[in-house]
């Protein structure tokens, strides 16, 4: 059996109810969410993932690596850290754009207690309010309403190979 991963489209032109009926049907899981309501994340196999691509071109678009244009995997980590940002019931998150790495600066930090606990990011500061930022790896970012300083701890990176 293939292996399952995470994978993100953008539905077109109001085209999200459709696109979740079509994935009920075909059995596929997915996670959607109303901050960002034309993203919908698919867990499903890269096989899959690319027969989709081709035969539902025009519902929807799915994010790729830019160098390979293979469909952009997106780990486990970053999934969940994005389900409890958006299930939180909390409001305040601001869509911050397609190109995340641009919000990948300050410190790593993670949200130590209240609806947010156990999410990390990195902090940022945007229109003169201190703000957590979490990304999905090559597909967005979006950044959370203030959290209070006592309540995020930084995080030490773990450093990358070379």
């Amino acid at each position: 059996m293939a292996e399952e991963h995470w994978y993100a489209i953008r539905v077109f032109w109001n085209r999200t109810e459709a696109v979740k009926n079509m994935l009920d049907e075909r059995g596929i899981e997915y996670y959607a969410q109303k901050i960002m309501p034309s993203y919908i994340f698919l867990h499903t196999t890269l096989k899959q993932i690319e027969l989709l691509r081709l035969t539902e071109y025009n519902r929807f678009y799915v994010y790729v690596d830019r160098a390979t244009r293979i469909p952009l995997a997106i780990p486990q980590r970053e999934i969940d850290i994005f389900k409890i940002m958006t299930s939180a019931g909390e409001g305040g998150f601001e869509f911050l754009g397609d190109d995340p790495s641009v919000y990948q600066k300050g410190d790593l930090v993670r949200v130590t207690d209240g609806p947010f606990k156990g999410a990390e990011g990195y902090v940022k500061r945007i229109r003169k309010d201190r703000r957590l930022i979490i990304t999905i790896s090559g597909v967005a970012a979006i950044a959370t309403a203030y959290i209070p300083l006592e309540l995020l701890e930084k995080v030490k990176e773990e450093s990358k190979p070379a």
